[in-house]
């Protein structure tokens, strides 16, 4: 079997019926929050892309060298014919593994899982002709929400779903557990999980990550309220906000807000919303938790994981831990 199948889970209207239900409930919390899901739009995502290839921004290439490094023993040890990928995207850093998958005569099947229906359709027909004769089967679906539709295994075969890029670490704890939980569900005994997390570090190189000189990370932040005020009609200045980058201590992670210089009002019409934001009130818009070792093996054991191997860089900055469901 090969070729390219999409299966789609989400309709023309659940975007911004989850935009809605996000920022009502996210703008409508103390602290505010906004989820940084919606940080993705075209113009978000371009930057985004620019922020991979700062100097200052390490994870992206770290793990790209532990995959580059490592692939074919992860091959080998998960025993997977099928990858699923989790926030897919453009599966660009993901072609390493499958390279090694394919090499290795073992990628039977592949199924990339995102929210953005082109982006998917797009990298699925490159794929499909990159590997001929691997089944393509991708997914238009919210990985927190869809992970009872992956697709089944197939007599005899294995599973490994691959969570990249440290994104595990933009949820938080409660949310970690409830997305480990349902994917251990969704899985068969003996299926394998090979999940990015970016490590804890010096406080300076971490700040020094999100903050960078040229201001592409203040202008990806501050791109969020933008895309409220496109899509809901909101009336943010985006010029009245201090982009303010914490590290914080306690709970290891970094907290990337928007700080109101002056009082405002905002009014949001497509969420029937209004904010009075006093001066220095502030809207968190992501956080990225940052992990240690013995952190991921407990919240991995916790929904049914064992850690067979976790795979560092040189520097030790990131990992990559590949656990087989129990």
């Amino acid at each position: 079997m090969s070729g390219v199948r999409v299966e789609v889970l989400v309709d023309g209207d659940w975007a911004s019926g989850s935009l809605v239900d996000d920022v009502r409930r996210g703008l409508g919390s103390s602290p505010l929050r906004l989820p940084p899901k919606w940080l993705y739009d075209d113009e978000g995502s371009r930057l985004f892309d620019e922020i991979t290839r700062l100097p200052e921004y390490y994870p992206t290439e770290a793990e790209r060298s532990i995959l580059a490094a490592r692939a074919a023993d992860v091959v080998a040890t998960s025993g997977a014919t099928t990858v699923v990928e989790l926030g897919s995207g453009t599966s660009d850093k993901t072609r390493t593994l499958l390279d090694a998958f394919a090499g290795a005569g073992r990628l039977r099947r592949f199924v990339p899982v995102d929210v953005s229906e082109q982006t998917l359709r797009d990298a699925a027909e490159q794929l499909s002709e990159r590997y001929p004769g691997v089944a393509v089967e991708a997914v238009v679906g919210d990985f927190t929400l869809h992970l009872s539709h992956l697709p089944a295994n197939e007599p005899g075969e294995r599973r490994m779903v691959v969570f990249l890029g440290g994104t595990i670490g933009n949820l938080y704890v409660e949310e970690r557990a409830a997305f480990l939980g349902a994917l251990a569900d969704s899985l068969d005994p003996g299926d394998t999980l090979l999940l990015g997390t970016d490590l804890v570090k010096p406080v300076d190189r971490l700040v020094a990550a999100y903050h960078d000189p040229g201001g592409v990370t203040d202008r990806f932040v501050r791109n969020s309220l933008a895309v409220l005020n496109r899509e809901l009609g909101a009336d943010f200045d985006l010029g009245a906000f201090t982009y303010v980058p914490l590290w914080d201590a306690h709970l290891e992670r970094m907290d990337l807000r928007l700080r109101a210089e002056s009082p405002q009002h905002v009014v949001v019409p497509g969420a029937d919303l209004e904010l009075h934001l006093a001066a220095g009130e502030e809207i968190q818009v992501e956080i990225s938790s940052k992990f240690r070792p013995h952190g991921i093996r407990t919240e991995l054991a916790a929904a049914g994981f064992e850690v067979v191997e976790l795979l560092t860089d040189e520097p030790g900055d990131f990992a990559l831990t590949l656990a087989r469901l129990a």
